[in-house]
């Protein structure tokens, strides 16, 4: 996320349309976790995996539209916390914004174990103790990234772009070319095609619907969006369609190729899916191995980069309402970085790598996510009754919030039962947390720091620089350009 200045421009050239929320919807969504999760789903199900995905992405899509729901109706300021404490009252919103920390907090342990799995794949024979220094390594370049500043790491992270693109062009090309030259061979890999029962379906669908986490960023305030009763669920479907045929073809090429079997033990499925594809001559097939291996490694980092700097901000943003110790929106002299909250967010981070598995530490956000989600939904329905002259236009559409409470429930219920009870623990660590804090500080709205329109913007930008969404933002603009009316919004030139 980069520090731009506030979003400026007057009519409605200034205002963003049906096909930039899509690239902001796309680029939210699709990230590092196709590298974590295509395996996981193989394990369980095998090939029947790839309706799971679709699955998946029909749950988020419509948890999706109920965010949308809410934004239209407070269209000054975005979030769960928002939403559940406008619904509630502040404790709900504090306990919603607690669950949301946690469940991020989460996320970030998982992808040191996924930087380390990749590496192994590149440099076999690491101990266990390299393993763990391995995984220090990984949270100190994302430590000090931070915590010089987060308009250099964007920077960066903008002109690896490319690098991070690359490895999923030449899996997709690899996997066409060897399903055309051994069609045979694609085809009994997708045999048998399902392997698991409904427990592991259950279980698929969790740790494959994490992969789709993120798509409450593409919520924008509405005086953003041009025509945001129209334009909003229009882009979420349309962006939503996008990235599950992307996750569908990718698995589908990845499985075919691999084998549902050899996947479902893979650590490192991608560059597993390298081998199988470029299997000669040797030295294509080594230089794609790397090609993939350094770009999935490329991808890990920024995502976990990124998801740091979503995180230490909503957690400084909570401390100064006063409901986190004032350390945490302590700022470096310097670089005017959140420091102490950096370095406590990514030790407790490098820790939970270190105890929890892969699977373990998914399930755990799933479920953080799956309460936010469910009581967003919620949200949703009472903002309607309490603000009648609010959900103007939007009437006869509150089953889509009531069909995302269902999801929500559903995926809570199928994380396993151990992993619920600590990420209750966990939650309920807030309860003294804000009894604490809260006289001192009576809760109010996240700020400007985290939820204002403008900083909402710019988490926009940077979103729609990630993956499908930055090649397809560029092709529009050079369209527009030779059609002579690039009109852009500012926040995504």
């Amino acid at each position: 996320m980069r520090n731009h200045g506030p979003v400026r421009g007057t009519g409605p050239t200034a205002k963003l349309n049906t096909f930039d929320v899509t690239s902001l919807v796309v680029g939210s969504i699709i990230g590092a976790d196709v590298y974590v999760a295509t395996a996981i789903g193989a394990k369980l199900v095998g090939p029947a995996s790839l309706l799971v995905w679709v699955l998946a992405g029909a749950m988020a899509m419509t948890i999706a539209l109920s965010f949308a729901y809410c934004v239209m109706m407070l269209p000054k300021v975005g979030g769960p916390y928002a939403y559940v404490r406008a619904a509630f009252n502040p404790f709900g919103g504090f306990i919603v914004g607690w669950g949301l920390l946690l469940a991020e907090w989460f996320s970030l342990a998982v992808f040191p174990v996924a930087f380390t799995q990749y590496f192994l794949a590149l440099v076999p024979g690491i101990d266990e103790l390299g393993k763990a220094l391995l995984k220090a390594v990984f949270i100190a370049i994302i430590l000090v990234t931070n915590l010089v500043g987060i308009k250099t790491a964007g920077r960066v992270n903008d002109a690896l772009t490319i690098a991070k693109l690359t490895p999923l062009f030449l899996i997709v090309v690899g996997g066409l070319a060897f399903l055309g030259l051994q069609p045979a061979t694609f085809g009994s890999n997708l045999n048998p095609f399902v392997t698991g029962d409904q427990v592991a379906f259950g279980r698929a669908l969790v740790l494959i619907f994490w992969a789709y986490a993120g798509f409450e960023l593409s919520t924008l305030p509405t005086d953003e969006i041009d025509r945001p009763a129209r334009t909003i669920p229009r882009a979420i479907v349309t962006g939503m369609l996008i990235v599950i045929a992307f996750y569908l073809f990718t698995n589908f090429v990845v499985l075919g190729s691999v084998g549902g079997g050899a996947l479902g033990v893979s650590t490192s499925p991608l560059i597993d899916a390298a081998h199988a594809m470029f299997s000669s001559p040797l030295l294509l097939t080594n230089v794609v191995v790397i090609v993939v291996g350094v770009g999935a490694l490329l991808s890990i980092t920024g995502a976990d980069e990124s998801g740091t700097v979503g995180t230490s901000r909503l957690a400084y943003a909570m401390s100064i309402d006063g409901l986190l110790p004032k350390a945490f929106s302590r700022s470096h002299k310097r670089f005017k970085t959140p420091y102490l909250g950096l370095i406590v967010l990514c030790l407790t981070a490098y820790v939970a790598s270190l105890l929890g598995g892969l699977t373990d530490l998914i399930n755990s956000a799933v479920f953080l996510l799956a309460l936010v989600y469910f009581a967003t939904c919620i949200s949703a329905l009472i903002l309607e009754r309490k603000n009648p002259g609010l959900s103007r236009g939007l009437k006869g559409r509150h089953g889509i919030p009531v069909v995302g409470a269902f999801f929500s429930v559903v995926l809570m219920t199928l994380v396993n039962p151990l992993l619920i009870a600590i990420s209750l623990v966990l939650l309920a660590l807030g309860v003294p947390v804000y009894a604490f804090f809260s006289p001192r500080s009576e809760m109010q709205d996240l700020k400007a720091a985290f939820l204002s329109a403008e900083a909402i913007s710019r988490r926009a930008y940077s979103e729609g620089q990630r993956f499908l969404a930055y090649p397809l933002r560029k092709i529009v603009q050079f369209t527009r350009r030779v059609r002579g009316r690039d009109h852009s919004p500012p926040m995504l030139k």
